[in-house]
């Protein structure tokens, strides 16, 4: 076993950083603010940050393979452009829900954008429950919605065959996964594949690595946990110095690093004294363990 080194490599003061995802390309690690409303771009090696403010909370960005990205802001699946920083919108969901907002979003490896809904909190983890639904935006941008009844929509990701969808409602506090068709973009048989402890607390964003095991981060319990979806066991937790961690992926030269989100919001002073490095960018080395690149978006 390598020794694992964790490092707040961005001390960005998110309010709630997530949907971290690594561009080849610019070498750059992508990730957004959601109440903050910006997408963000930092190169490790120059260590430049651009930001590109939205007009609605911002809840996942993804490459898209015409160049320039996509990202979910308020209800709305939109193109970004990162030159003149242009935002149009593609789709709209949940327009009989006012108070809803996109939250995760991911990818798929046929180019499909997934993301799914949740009604606004009116704190941390506090909302009406069951107002949320997952959608996904083909890349002919037709809508497709899968289920609705969400508490909060989060992490997601398929199977290294393509077979099976891993997806997390957070308040279910489970990974469940669906059997998966790529060509369709189906999703069936739902079942649960983990269900968290008490001390690991909230399941929000997740990430797959190279040998297939899934990486959940644990909002306010600090942690990052392994998970062997085939027999059910966490293999391996790694924990952060900062309470609510939102989100991680992998990224750096040959996928070998982890990055994590995590977030400020909901933390009184005398925990932000504690965890001076809340809403920073942390960077995990020595898994052992590499991921995989993310998808593009397809349209």
């Amino acid at each position: 076993m390598s020794s694992i080194k964790i490092e707040c490599v961005l001390p960005e003061n998110c309010r709630c950083g997530e949907s971290p995802v690594w561009e080849e390309a610019s070498n750059s690690l992508l990730f957004v603010d959601i109440p903050a409303r910006k997408i963000c771009r930092w190169n490790p090696l120059t260590n430049q940050l651009q930001r590109v403010t939205a007009d609605a909370p911002v809840s996942s960005v993804a490459l898209r393979q015409s160049g320039g990205y996509v990202a979910t802001i308020g209800t709305k699946f939109c193109a970004l452009n990162w030159e003149d920083q242009s935002i149009v919108a593609l789709a709209t969901v949940d327009k009989d829900k006012k108070n809803n907002r996109f939250n995760d979003g991911k990818v798929d490896p046929a180019g499909r954008y997934f993301a799914g809904t949740m009604a606004e909190e009116t704190a941390p983890a506090v909302l009406e429950r069951h107002q949320g639904s997952l959608y996904s935006l083909f890349p002919d941008h037709h809508l497709k919605k899968y289920f609705d009844q969400v508490d909060i929509s989060n992490g997601l990701d398929w199977s290294l065959d393509h077979k099976i969808f891993y997806y997390i409602d957070s308040l279910s506090y489970s990974v469940d996964a669906f059997d998966y068709d790529l060509q369709t973009g189906q999703i069936s048989n739902r079942r649960s594949v983990y269900k968290l402890e008490k001390e690991e607390q909230i399941p929000d964003g997740m990430c797959i690595d190279a040998e297939g095991k899934l990486w959940v981060a644990c909002y306010n319990g600090g942690r990052v946990i392994r998970l062997d979806p085939e027999t059910g066991k966490r293999l391996q937790t790694v924990k952060l110095p900062v309470d609510k961690t939102t989100s991680c992926c992998f990224g750096g030269k040959d996928y070998s690093e982890m990055y994590v989100t995590c977030a400020r919001d909901g933390l009184d002073s005398e925990n932000l004294l504690r965890q001076p490095e809340a809403g920073g960018i942390f960077k995990i080395t020595g898994l052992g363990v590499k991921g995989i690149a993310p998808y593009p978006y397809a349209g």
